[in-house]
């Protein structure tokens, strides 16, 4: 190999570096396994795991990262997610091209609940390190809520459920887990008094939700807080695929937010007549 082609050689190589794979003719590997030695050995939550954190995950971690995967996928068309992905397999695009439409609106508002939940978690999680109790750290926290950030506690209440059903049950599993010593299940005691928390407050109970409770389980697992937006993307994916291919077998065409029969409140300038000069203006 002549220095040219070596120093060429040697840039692409340098072009991008990795740690998650290596990959030439013939061989594929993630993070240092052989991908034909995962293959029917690894479920998809544990190369999920791999992929992201370099290891290969424990059973019970595997199992309980599924389990928080799977609860999110689908809340159905009204969500803008599910429903931006049903209108626009309407309008003649690619499955590809609606899965994208749907994931691109997943941002603070709707998809990134999660995230905000387990940073506020993590927040009380250093004040109990630094030597609060579990009780006084959430309620440190939520007093610089109300005072600094107001709005709704990140995790907390659903704008369509009184009780969201899928937080119970995660929060129960979770417990489970830890009962066996598969995580340590601090976050469940901190999601809980939270919610403890805001009900003395607010007199009333304001339940947690299913961004909350998955935050408990990612928190559980060790995510930080910015995988856990990432998490759910890959969660409700399932369920923008399964409403794009669903819609793209149906022959609507071009339907859009409303039924045609409903129009939009108007609230503009009303009706007026054009001015009768030639020129407009004047």
């Amino acid at each position: 190999m002549s220095d040219t082609e070596k120093t060429g050689r040697e840039r692409g190589e340098e072009w991008w570096q990795t740690d998650i794979i290596e990959m030439r003719p013939g061989v594929i590997r993630l993070r240092g396994y052989e991908i034909q030695d995962l293959i029917g050995r690894v479920s998809f939550p544990a190369v999920i795991w791999l992929m992201l954190r370099g290891e290969l995950p424990g059973e019970d971690q595997a199992e309980l990262l599924g389990i928080a995967l799977g609860a999110a996928v689908d809340h159905g068309p009204q969500a803008p997610s599910i429903a931006i992905a049903r209108m626009a397999a309407t309008c003649g695009v690619g499955i590809n091209s609606a899965m994208a439409s749907a994931i691109n609106v997943l941002g603070d508002v709707h998809g990134g609940a999660g995230e905000q939940a387990l940073s506020f978690y993590g927040d009380i999680a250093v004040a109990i390190d630094a030597g609060m109790t579990l009780n006084e750290a959430v309620s440190t926290r939520l007093d610089r809520f109300f005072a600094e950030e107001k709005g709704y506690v990140p995790g907390l209440g659903h704008r369509f459920h009184p009780v969201d059903p899928r937080a119970p049950r995660l929060l129960e599993l979770t417990r489970e887990f830890a009962a066996r010593g598969a995580v340590n299940g601090r976050f469940v005691d901190i999601a809980e008094a939270i919610e403890a928390d805001v009900a003395r407050r607010k007199r009333k109970k304001i339940p947690l939700n299913i961004d909350g409770a998955t935050a408990v389980i990612y928190g559980e697992l060790g995510f930080p807080p910015a995988l856990t937006r990432g998490l759910f993307v890959l969660s409700r994916s399932v369920g923008i695929l399964a409403h794009a291919w669903e819609q793209s077998q149906q022959a609507e065409r071009n339907k859009g937010p409303l039924p045609r029969e409903w129009l939009w409140t108007y609230t503009g300038t009303p009706v007026r007549p054009f001015p009768e000069s030639d020129e407009p203006g004047e």
